[in-house]
């Protein structure tokens, strides 16, 4: 019954069609033969019986008995329609049965085989129209239905994910102009403030030069942090257009330009680093430089926070790198979907050397890359941030 319900759509009208056919010959001859036997037996009412047997008995190789028809005349009412019926019968019933048994293989090829997919991508259709994205195509026959249902299944689920990537960049565009408002009008009204103090009181005398001074290089940070955000907002407008580059990468080179990096953030913080590589000398294709930009930004967060030690294990695979780095800090203390976001964590009077978008931008390059960002908080505490990024060619 599988087999059959699985057949292409024109092997199934085919089918239905032969058996439908096959069946109406065989009705028709059989209801054919009905008719005559029929037809004789009111004819017989109307012969001389004693003539016909005894034309019976003179048959030979030239000759044959038969049964005559009665006039129109002689026969009654009843028997002149029946008669007539059985004509018909025996001259049209090929022809009517054929149709009818068309008709019933239409039919049955259209409720078996296109009603409920018809059904079912008819009801897709409207509930994707009313931008509804939740439901199933639940069709599953492999015949031509059957892969459109399956392809109209992977429309909807794209739909889906491109609606939810859709409504995510709408809120990272809300977040980015409030951040943009907000950085903005911080810095620029301590400037406005300031040069309103400096034009009203450096011009006189008994102007205090050391304060001037002050807020000559207080200005000079605001405009440092102004400087910053912009650079920053350059840089996450140049996200959505990177793509990763593929390239074979020596675990060994890697291992030591991260290596390079721990020695610059070691002498700058002051603390401890310890880093375990992978023995494998086989590369990993992948973008070097996305694989660097997110080691770095996990490294600088980890010696902002940490307390004294920051752990980094490089792990290769076959079809995927591991960057792990722990610190022993604090932990975090909200969930990663909150703390991956753009601008997490930012303090105003910061000088906007970290704005916020390290952890939000390492998530997305892992994504770029067929990986992803794990953040984890680790038992005896110290969080733990695990980069993977997926082999590309």
């Amino acid at each position: 019954m599988d087999k059959i319900r699985n057949l292409s759509l024109k092997k199934t009208i085919l089918l239905y069609m032969a058996v439908a056919l096959s069946g109406s010959f065989l009705l028709s001859a059989a209801v054919a033969r009905i008719a005559a036997r029929t037809q004789m037996r009111i004819w017989w009412n109307y012969v001389d019986q004693e003539a016909y047997f005894q034309a019976i008995e003179k048959e030979g190789p030239y000759y044959v008995a038969d049964i005559r028809r009665p006039d129109d005349y002689e026969m009654t009412p009843s028997d002149h329609f029946v008669s007539e019926l059985c004509d018909f019968l025996q001259t049209y019933a090929v022809l009517l049965l054929s149709m009818a048994g068309s008709c019933g293989a239409v039919f049955l090829f259209y409720r078996s085989k296109l009603k409920r997919p018809i059904r079912e991508l008819t009801l897709a259709s409207e509930r994707i129209a009313e931008n509804c994205l939740d439901f199933r195509v639940t069709y599953e026959n492999k015949d031509e239905m059957g892969a459109l249902c399956m392809g109209f299944e992977k429309m909807r689920e794209q739909l889906a994910i491109n609606n939810r990537a859709l409504w995510r960049t709408i809120e990272e565009e809300k977040m980015l102009r409030a951040a943009i408002a907000h950085d903005i009008r911080s810095p620029l009204s301590v400037l406005k403030g300031y040069q309103e103090i400096l034009m009203e009181y450096l011009p006189g005398a008994d102007a205090d030069m050391d304060q001037a001074l002050e807020m000559l290089l207080e200005s000079w940070r605001q405009i440092d942090r102004m400087d910053a955000f912009v650079e920053a907002m350059r840089k996450m407008n140049s996200l959505e257009s990177r793509k990763p580059a593929a390239a074979q990468i020596p675990i060994r080179q890697l291992e030591a330009e991260i290596r390079a990096e721990l020695a610059i953030l070691e002498k700058e913080y002051g603390k401890e680093s310890v880093l375990q590589a992978s023995a494998s000398e086989e590369g990993f294709w992948g973008d070097k430089e996305i694989i660097l930009e997110v080691t770095e930004n996990l490294l600088s967060n980890a010696f902002r926070y940490g307390k004294r030690q920051v752990a980094v294990l490089i792990k290769a695979e076959r079809s995927r790198l591991k960057v792990c780095v722990r610190d022993d800090g604090d932990g975090f203390l909200e969930d990663a979907e909150k703390i991956t976001e753009a601008f997490h964590g930012r303090n105003v009077k910061d000088s906007l050397r970290h704005a916020g978008i390290g952890m939000y931008i390492s998530r997305l390059y892992c994504e770029k890359h067929e990986g992803k960002l794990i953040l984890e908080n680790e038992e005896q505490g110290g969080a733990v941030v695990t980069a993977i990024f997926g082999r590309i060619a």
